[in-house]
């Protein structure tokens, strides 16, 4: 089980790819998992042949867990088990075969034709201190209803205990009463919520993503934050994205937004204050030569920050296409392992929903996050060899949020102004190519 990204410590098994005994080439995915953040998909390193699946689709796994065997392209192994038990994982993980219950179900077979199951682990009940033989499918239903599998007798082969045998006990059993309503966690913004009849509240559970953003969120807070914000005059950004735009639409197939603009006038200030670009630790502040752009995607039910790498190499249409990329995928759940960990900057685009200021959660380990705000036009006052004049003028509001163990006011607002002076200097010779 591959670790996603820092602070990852477990992930679940969502779908396999490659069937037991498929080929696979380098770059194929393997397998699909799922983290506290998103669906990601694990790519194989070099091609070879999956042997033996260890874990069931739906497994909760600790990182570094074994999943599967592999072996080279071609290679053949006639006796997997013991290939297995050399290794020490036969008893320590659960072997995958095609279920005698149902077509499609997975079982973990121990020996052929039976399933070893460790009472106290899989069944939730009392430890009984032996073990018994149940499919895949009768673990989920006595899981889900609460049954102890050591109190069942099986109707399988050898006494094994099937599905059916922990329906009939479901079936002969009073219905459990709920301790309170709950309701999906998930909700689109301003979706009603359905408040059965005579009940005043409803508990929306939280999902894995939100899981996730709740302990990024917390050890985010332990973080000493500070703000700083300053007012872009947007007039020559607005001119150099509708120049762009219809040529660019026409040429790539896809818009050009403000944020490769934004970003690139960021990379020009990192490379400038470089302890921006970095990540802080217990001893100290972790420079980092390379630029990785975090990008905030909204998406159903939670927040995203897949990684954009290496931006300082590409063009503002190199980062135009990246970052419509990665977002879509984010918005998909069909993110990559390279998606995640390791970005030393982020972006956050609060203007796509309208807000005018917000004050960003830094982006752990990170110690700054950028924030852009809608473009709107403001009546401001504008100095002429006349005098002051009062001019209708795009602006666009930035916030930048710090680490301020990493750094201080005053570097941030040198930071920002950078950011600021080289958007606001933007003319026809900025290449978007």
């Amino acid at each position: 089980m591959p670790e996603i990204a820092a602070n990852t410590t477990e992930a679940v098994l969502a779908t396999w790819v490659v069937p037991e005994g498929g080929e696979f080439a380098a770059g194929d995915t393997l397998v699909a998992i799922e983290t506290e953040k998103a669906n990601v998909d694990v790519p194989a390193e070099t091609g070879g042949v999956l042997l033996r699946r260890l874990v069931d689709e739906g497994a909760r796994l600790e990182v570094g867990s074994p999943i599967a065997l592999l072996g080279a392209v071609g290679e053949v192994v006639e006796d997997v088990d013991r290939v297995l038990l050399e290794l020490g994982l036969a008893s320590a993980t659960a072997v995958v075969r095609p279920s005698a219950d149902i077509p499609g179900v997975a079982v973990d077979a121990g020996s052929p034709g039976q399933v070893e199951s460790d009472v106290s682990r899989d069944a939730g009940g009392a430890q009984h201190g032996e073990r018994i033989f149940a499919s895949p499918l009768a673990r989920r239903l006595a899981r889900g209803a609460g049954v102890d599998l050591a109190d069942l007798k099986g109707t399988g082969p050898g006494g094994r205990i099937r599905g059916r045998d922990v329906e009939r006990i479901i079936a002969a059993s009073p219905a459990p009463v709920p301790a309170a309503p709950t309701a999906a966690a998930t909700l689109p913004a301003g979706a009603p919520i359905d408040f059965p009849a005579g009940a005043d509240d409803v508990l929306l559970p939280m999902t894995q993503m939100r899981k996730g953003v709740a302990a990024q969120m917390t050890r985010a807070l332990a973080v000493p934050h500070a703000w700083v914000h300053m007012e872009v005059d947007a007039a020559a950004l607005v001119r150099a994205r509708e120049t762009a735009k219809g040529d660019y639409q026409a040429r790539e197939g896809i818009s050009i937004s403000y944020v490769p603009f934004v970003i690139k006038a960021a990379v020009d200030a990192l490379r400038r204050y470089p302890t921006f670009n970095a990540q802080w630790t217990d001893q100290g502040l972790l420079a980092k030569r390379r630029i990785h752009m975090g990008v905030a995607v909204a998406v159903d039910g939670g927040l995203l920050v897949p990684v954009v790498r290496d931006v300082d190499q590409l063009s503002i249409s190199g980062l135009n296409r990246a970052i419509a990329d990665v977002a879509a995928r984010a918005r998909a759940g069909r993110l990559r392992l390279e998606d995640h960990g390791g970005s030393t900057f982020t972006i956050d685009n609060t203007g796509w929903f309208g807000s005018n200021l917000t004050m960003p959660i830094i982006n752990v380990p990170e110690v700054a996050i950028l924030t852009m705000e809608a473009i709107t036009k403001r009546a401001v006052v504008r100095e002429t060899p006349d005098g002051d004049v009062i001019a209708i003028r795009p602006i666009m509001n930035m916030v930048l949020a710090i680490d301020h163990r990493a750094n201080d006011g005053a570097q941030a607002a040198a930071f920002l102004k950078a950011i600021k002076t080289w958007l606001e200097g933007i003319g026809p010779e900025t290449p978007v190519y």
